[in-house]
């Protein structure tokens, strides 16, 4: 069983790289600290695409699309608001940032 660093942890460091970078990342919902699911909404354009952190069979984490298109920043929205009353514990983290994949791979994926 590999550990995974508490989900609060993942998100600081995120964060801060996110920003130092000058992009911009924001909580938009805070979560359970230790495991909480974790959904990244990246900005595109004018366009808003979400993606999931979640564990694969082989016991890593992978990034995977959730949710509607990109081109509907609306769907997308009610999206992760209808998952977040599902799930209290999901944390919603919003990225506005280049390369914003590469970002959470180099920081929250485990390798």
């Amino acid at each position: 069983m590999s550990m995974r660093l508490p989900t609060h942890l993942s998100v600081g460091a995120l964060l801060r790289r996110v920003n130092d970078s000058g992009g911009l990342a924001v909580v938009r919902a805070s979560g359970e600290p230790q495991g909480g699911a974790l959904l990244i909404l990246i900005a595109e354009g004018r366009g808003l695409r979400a993606v999931e952190r979640m564990r694969g069979l082989d016991d890593r984490d992978a990034l995977v699309p959730a949710g509607p298109r990109a081109d509907d920043p609306a769907a997308v929205e009610e999206y992760w608001q209808n998952r977040r009353r599902r799930d209290p514990d999901l944390w919603v983290i919003e990225l506005d940032v280049s390369h914003a994949e590469r970002f959470v791979a180099e920081t929250i994926l485990s390798h």
